[in-house]
């Protein structure tokens, strides 16, 4: 069984930062594609950023680049979500996804494990 654990979310203000983090365990990850989603009261989850095992590719939603920035420290099996200049419309719970494959792609539906979900709340 595979068990992704977030962690690092809270209620800020518009301009501060937060770093997230997703904890996996259960079994090897080596391999795999790690992404964040989230979503926001009455909307679908969105792809928000991924990265594959070497970390030498990346992808980043429009609303994230610039802002977010995406790693992942393979020792720890630990991938992390560093988010500045946060803006009230990051509202959302964030959710961290695994796929065994080593391409990102911004579908759920192609992530096999996934966390619990944080909350964060940028108040303006």
């Amino acid at each position: 069984q595979v068990q992704l654990v977030e962690s690092g979310g809270g209620l800020v203000q518009a301009g501060d930062s937060l770093r997230l983090s997703c904890a996996a365990s259960g079994r090897t990850f080596r391999g795999y594609t790690m992404a964040w989603f989230r979503q926001a009261p009455g909307k679908e989850r969105e792809f928000v950023v991924g990265i594959t095992w070497s970390g030498g590719s990346t992808d980043y939603a429009d609303s994230a680049k610039g802002r977010f920035t995406v790693s992942r420290d393979n020792a720890k099996n630990t991938v992390y979500l560093q988010m500045n200049s946060l803006k009230p419309e990051d509202t959302a719970v964030y959710y961290c996804a695994a796929r065994g494959s080593m391409v990102v792609l911004r579908t759920p539906e192609t992530y096999n494990y996934w966390g619990q979900g944080t909350q964060v709340t940028v108040s303006s």
